[in-house]
């Protein structure tokens, strides 16, 4: 009622100034200062109430956009992990290619799935196996670049059981590992193990061979384990004792054993 009331009186106020006038009536001037404060007061509170559903509406969005805006850097951050994980392994992606490239030998790739003790990487379990053509004391190996831009196979271990599609590697730092090798600059030989601690070590033959550190190690192929020619790694220390007629050398491997995943399992010669 107070509402059509006042709508009336407006209606009045507006036929009666709507001639042109330049000066309003007494009447109109009283009628003036009665009807704008309930006109304010009305107003106002339209104001209020079309300002509080949007605030409503706006919750709502804010609500929608949060959760987009959530799962966009979800995916970014998913997607960061990616390139990194990549640039990180660019290094071994770039010598794997090569290693595939340039080999004499027939690899069957294969993935670790399991691990046969608590110690390193001293035996794990792949999966790939007797179907796949893989066979007991195949070596298993890895790309590693030796010096710029020359990558070949380099000894992780041998195939010591064989499933149909599954077998078991024995690495090299395994203490029940013993391999020949040789020292590409001078040929000298001799034989390595692995032992509990994940190190290897051993001697050569001659105790008086010309060795220093740094010199690099393949494996000789003495005893038919491993085939000849497997990237080894280098000589750490040597040392004679004097009590001793042997020349005793510790050995590091190419190979990272806390970061391997994917090994090669050589099958054949091209």
């Amino acid at each position: 009622m107070i509402v059509a009331g006042v709508t009336i009186i407006l209606i009045i106020v507006i036929g009666l100034t709507a001639n042109g006038r330049n000066k309003i009536t007494a009447v109109e001037n009283v009628i003036g200062k009665i009807i704008t404060p309930i006109q304010k007061f009305f107003y106002n509170a339209g104001e209020v109430v079309v300002g509080t559903f949007k605030s409503v509406e706006d919750i709502g969005n804010l609500e929608e956009e949060n959760k987009r805006l959530e799962e966009e850097n979800a995916r970014l951050i998913e997607m960061n992990r990616q390139y990194e994980d990549i640039i990180m392994r660019e290094d071994f992606l770039k010598n794997e290619a090569d290693l595939i490239k340039n080999t004499k030998y027939t690899f069957v790739a294969s993935q670790i799935i399991g691990k046969d003790s608590d110690n390193w990487f001293d035996r794990v379990i792949i999966d790939k196996g007797a179907k796949d053509g893989i066979k007991k004391d195949d070596a298993v190996v890895q790309a590693v670049e030796i010096d710029e831009d020359i990558v070949i196979e380099g000894i992780i271990g041998r195939v010591v059981e064989v499933g149909d599609d599954w077998s078991k590697v024995i690495s090299i730092i395994d203490g029940g590992s013993r391999l020949s090798f040789k020292v590409i600059r001078t040929q000298d030989g001799g034989i390595i193990r692995g032992s509990l601690e994940g190190e290897i070590s051993g001697y050569f033959f001659d105790s008086e061979a010309d060795v220093v550190n740094g010199d690099k190690l393949l494996t000789s192929g003495l005893g038919g384990v491993f085939i000849e020619g497997l990237y080894i790694g280098t000589i750490e220390n040597v040392e004679k004792k004097a009590d001793e007629l042997i020349r005793r050398v510790k050995i590091k491997p190419a190979i990272d054993f806390n970061n391997v995943y994917k090994v090669y399992i050589i099958t054949g010669i091209k």
